[in-house]
């Protein structure tokens, strides 16, 4: 890609990211390419579609989550990574509204542009939790699928206004309820 092109496909990602967090994946492709000061054909160019342009955007952001989730492994304890990971996904699915529904239906889509960045969530998600479950922190009934379900749940709720106020406590909450708890002796 010459370097113009390249900068624009950038400038028009980083429009994108700003636009669909305030308006959600409906938002005016007509309006991006005027806040990104490219012309609409330029984007067009890059982008046929939204949804290659929503994909585009998705998978950009989406591979940088296993990589995050790599650090929490490197430098936390099992539950703490898995709790912090929760965090990660909450803040990743306030920033791209609309669109966890989207992640959620092509998970198991290989077809799917997004297929891809999915599975590696999916994985790296299952990998902090059986760290957890080998360590005794965490719920052994539970699953990689389990997890990614859960996730997409709650992402699935910031969306609607009522839940989004409380993401973070329904974070904590689940999280809490896949860390393994001791049961009180009962005397």
């Amino acid at each position: 890609m010459r370097a113009d092109a390249k900068k624009n496909y950038d400038r028009l990602l980083d429009v994108a990211r700003d636009v669909f967090a305030e308006r959600g994946p409906e938002a005016s492709m007509r309006d991006i390419a005027r806040r990104a000061e490219v012309g609409f054909a330029t984007l067009l160019r890059h982008f046929p579609t939204r949804e290659a342009f929503v994909e585009a955007l998705l998978c950009d952001d989406l591979d940088a989550l296993p990589k995050r989730a790599e650090e929490l492994e490197a430098t936390l304890p099992p539950a703490e990574a898995l709790t912090t990971w929760f965090g990660e996904w909450m803040a990743f699915a306030r920033t791209h509204k609309g669109v966890v529904a989207l992640m959620a239906s092509v998970h198991d889509n290989p077809e799917s542009a997004l297929y891809a960045s999915c599975a590696s969530v999916h994985a790296a998600s299952a990998r902090l939790l059986q760290r957890a479950q080998d360590d005794g922190q965490a719920r052994s009934d539970m699953n990689g699928d389990d997890m990614f379900g859960l996730m997409a749940a709650l992402g699935w709720l910031i969306d609607l206004p009522s839940f989004a106020p409380r993401s973070e406590n329904l974070s904590r909450i689940v999280s809490s309820a896949i860390l393994a708890t001791k049961e009180p002796a009962l005397a």
